[in-house]
């Protein structure tokens, strides 16, 4: 950690100082591979730098290459926050606004963007915005290390409420769940994000949305060449079509897991195919009895998708992550990584949700593009391995619709019950008819080299009364079925053990009983 944090309401004066002027023309000197432009709009005018690396971070970028110190670099894996900056995109000819983490999120991939961060949002003049008034108003800063993170997730949350309107306390602790305050100073951070929006928008911290919007429309109009380090295709066939000429090229979404292989493993990648600005991989749509989420929507609107038809997974959304991660990450990323504790794929398993893998074929009139479509449970053969061949890419996810007589659940247990990853994930589907299990998924992740489908024990439910004895016979059986490892989120024995609990805990809940689990307790600072 670098000790440049300042402190207190100190390191919010400063967060808004020493900004380089905007437009500034910049290069990367001395650069150890061949780099690219990037242009993003500052303080609505555009900057320039040149000759930037495919695999350089956006904190890297700007803490060393524009000299913005206020950003900060905490954990360097996206679970502190301390480098929360925000994107604005425009959308159907609206500014939307994301707080994400800069730390893992590469440089290029916010090409023809609009990037907030700490020294960006109060007036030239030096007035505070709201969001940073607030905090020193309720003295939500101590050491300050992490304030400007705050500072700039509570900037997202004032643009994207009107204003700052109407937040209540549990809205601020779910925008706010991205960001860690190591000095415990929650309450007061709390207090400012829910008395931000009581306070006056000084004129010159108004962001100008339709000139933005028209300035990023411009920058669009800037085509990067078509053989690039970073390739970043706008349509699918021209995605598919890169993806068979650099069958090597590292493929990222929203890269909040290649960013660690950056920052924490230090690999490096001469060449990436950024699957995000696909127009057609950017929908979720809706059929009779599906829906298709393209690989470039973003976890929070995935699961947005899914929330609408399935409101119990509210809380389970929200517990993916924290915001900003999933602000950046997209739910194809998600399951292509296919991480054994990656916390979707045994809810969409459960869900009985498919695959489409695509590929650019080559035919005499010149190509057409092919798909073949698979179970998500068949798309992995081991850890971190799948079925797709080197010039296919995961471009859609398939999850049927619910219909109303299943039962459905999904469990996350880990250490921290926000911004956390599993220990152990269990999602479960049934159908009872007659007191008689019809139908039965299972969905399991934490404990298998890969997140897996649990086929023994569905056989030991499935045609069987719904009752106690059924459910004890299921649950020894779910605890046999996979051989975890130990590891330092929970022992191979605690990873069984609570398997079958959460089996039982689901029996508990289909009989009725209640407040069996943290998910239906809310804290008295989130009644306050």
């Amino acid at each position: 950690m670098r000790a440049d944090g300042g402190s207190g309401i100190l390191a919010i004066r400063l967060s808004i100082c020493c900004a380089t002027p905007p437009g500034a023309m910049l290069s990367r000197m001395n650069a150890k591979k061949p780099g690219q432009t990037l242009r993003f709009l500052r303080r609505g005018e555009a900057v320039t730098v040149h000759d930037v690396a495919p695999d350089r971070t956006l904190l890297d970028l700007l803490r060393e290459d524009l000299h913005l110190s206020a950003t900060k670099e905490g954990c360097g894996e996206g679970d502190c926050g301390a480098c929360t900056v925000v994107l604005g995109e425009a959308v159907d000819g609206r500014l939307t606004y994301k707080a994400i983490n800069s730390c893992i999120r590469l440089a290029h991939s916010v090409d023809g963007m609009a990037v907030y961060t700490a020294e960006d949002i109060a007036s030239p003049s030096g007035e505070l915005h709201p969001a940073q008034e607030a905090m020193v108003r309720c003295h939500g800063s101590q050491c300050g290390f992490c304030t400007p993170g705050f500072v700039m997730s509570l900037f997202g949350l004032y643009q994207n409420t009107g204003g700052g309107q109407g937040i209540t306390r549990e809205q601020a602790q779910a925008d706010l769940s991205g960001n860690l305050c190591r000095c415990t100073g929650y309450r007061p951070i709390l207090d400012a994000a829910q008395q931000m929006g009581a306070l006056p928008l000084p004129a010159g911290c108004t962001v100008d949305e339709a000139a933005t919007v028209a300035a990023l429309r411009e920058l669009k109009k800037k085509k990067p060449a078509a053989d690039t380090p970073y390739l970043r295709p706008t349509s699918l066939s021209d995605l598919l079509q890169a993806r068979a000429a650099h069958p090597q090229a590292q493929v990222v979404a929203g890269t909040t897991d290649v960013g660690l292989w950056v920052t924490k493993m230090h690999k490096r990648f001469p060449q990436i195919l950024d699957v995000t600005a696909a127009r057609e991989l950017q929908r979720v749509e809706t059929y009779p009895h599906h829906i298709a989420i393209g690989a470039a929507v973003t976890l929070t609107d995935a699961f947005a998708a899914l929330v609408k038809e399935r409101p119990h997974l509210q809380t389970f959304s929200q517990r993916f992550a924290g915001l900003p991660v999933r602000n950046s990450g997209t739910l194809g990323g998600n399951v292509a990584n296919g991480s054994p504790i990656g916390d979707s794929m045994p809810l969409l398993i459960a869900l009985g949700a498919s695959v489409v893998l695509m590929r650019w074929k080559k035919t005499k009139a010149g190509g057409e593009i092919a798909h073949r479509e698979l179970r998500l449970e068949d798309l992995y053969t081991g850890y971190r391995t799948n079925v797709m061949r080197p010039d296919e890419l995961l471009c859609w996810i398939k999850v049927p619709r619910p219909t109303g007589h299943a039962l459905e659940k999904v469990y996350k247990i880990s250490k921290r019950f926000d911004d956390d990853i599993s220990a152990v994930c269990l999602a479960i589907q049934m159908t009872v008819k007659a007191g008689v299990v019809q139908q039965v998924s299972i969905g399991a992740g934490g404990v298998a080299a890969t997140p897996a489908r649990a086929r023994q024990t569905e056989a030991a439910l499935l045609g069987q009364a719904w009752n106690e004895d059924t459910v004890m016979a299921a649950t020894a059986a779910l605890r046999a079925e996979f051989q975890p490892i130990s590891d330092m989120r929970a022992s191979a024995a605690y990873r069984q053990t609570v398997q079958g609990n959460l089996l039982r805990r689901f029996w508990l809940e289909s009989q009725g009983q209640q407040a069996i689990n943290l998910e239906s307790l809310k804290t008295l600072e989130a009644l306050s």
